[in-house]
């Protein structure tokens, strides 16, 4: 098939299945929306492996087609960073990106060269998957330690620094956060590698663009606030999310029927949980969810 038939199938497909729905997948899509909501955990940590295990999808679809879900759902998240807090390091995400989407192309392209040799790339996959689990499932643990780290050296700045700079350091978007980075000078080759990490992981599993992004942008920048590094870590998700979903789009891993139903069910879902949010206990959810997500992972691995 050559590509003009891919691309013209690429666009029927999700034109004709789009307003088919499934009340299973609605449903999970609302059940991971609220958990999303309530935990700030991302969709992919949950959503794909419930994908495979309850409704026996191929790992590489449940992968695909989160990777589109995911794109579609973080893009309203940035526009409210952006312009409601002007929270986005947009010199952050420029340099993540020069680590995480050409490495997203090169796992995309050896996904398809595996394929076309007829090589099997499950079991690749669902290793990766159960990898990424686990370290989420440990960022679920240490992402609130290292907040309290941040947020008590952005105090600790404030007190040591005279009026203007100051001032200075209030208007988040003056700051240059490369230069108050944990490595020095190492610190640009140090984002574009942990970019690099996240476009594998990502591109693999689905996993890695919301939990370990923020964990790994709180270790590299310790001195950046809370809001900016979720607001940078979501601007940096959605790019590197539709070039991996886009990618298994074309390598017929998206199914659009279970696309279409899980953004139905997980817009109110991520709404309720947020609301949700303020009223239970964050400190016994998350560890509840992290034990979760370190069964399946082990599952994953052990597959």
């Amino acid at each position: 098939m050559d590509l003009s038939n891919i691309i013209s199938n690429a666009l029927i497909t999700p034109i004709t299945l789009v307003f088919t729905l499934n009340l299973g997948y609605v449903i999970s899509g609302l059940f991971v929306g609220i958990l999303v909501g309530l935990t700030g955990v991302g969709g992919g940590s949950l959503m794909t492996p419930l994908l495979v295990f309850l409704f026996g999808f191929k790992p590489a679809t449940a992968v695909g087609t989160d990777l589109l879900f995911a794109a579609l759902t973080k893009t309203t998240g940035v526009w409210v960073h952006h312009t409601k807090h002007s929270s986005v390091d947009w010199r952050v995400v420029r340099w993540l990106s020069v680590g995480s989407l050409p490495f997203a192309v090169g796992t995309l392209y050896v996904l398809q060269h595996l394929a076309s040799i007829g090589k099997e790339t499950t079991g690749m996959i669902t290793m990766t998957l159960g990898v990424a689990l686990l370290l989420t499932a440990l960022s679920i643990l240490v992402r609130s330690i290292l907040i309290r780290r941040s947020e008590k050296n952005n105090v600790t700045i404030v007190l040591e620094v005279d009026d203007e700079t100051e001032m200075a350091l209030a208007k988040e978007e003056e700051i240059d956060e490369i230069q108050r980075g944990r490595f020095d000078r190492w610190q640009i080759p140090a984002t574009v590698f942990t970019g690099a990490v996240l476009g594998v992981l990502v591109t693999l599993t689905s996993v890695g663009a919301g939990a370990l992004g923020t964990v790994a942008l709180l270790f590299l920048y310790p001195r950046m606030l809370t809001v900016k590094v979720v607001g940078t870590d979501l601007a940096h998700a959605i790019p590197l999310t539709a070039i991996a979903g886009f990618g298994h789009w074309m390598l017929g891993n998206v199914d659009f029927v279970l696309l279409s139903s899980l953004l139905v069910g997980s817009v109110p879902g991520i709404w309720m949980g947020s609301h949700l949010s303020a009223k239970l206990p964050e400190k016994f959810l998350r560890p509840i969810l992290a034990l979760l997500l370190l069964i399946i992972g082990l599952k994953f691995v052990t597959a």
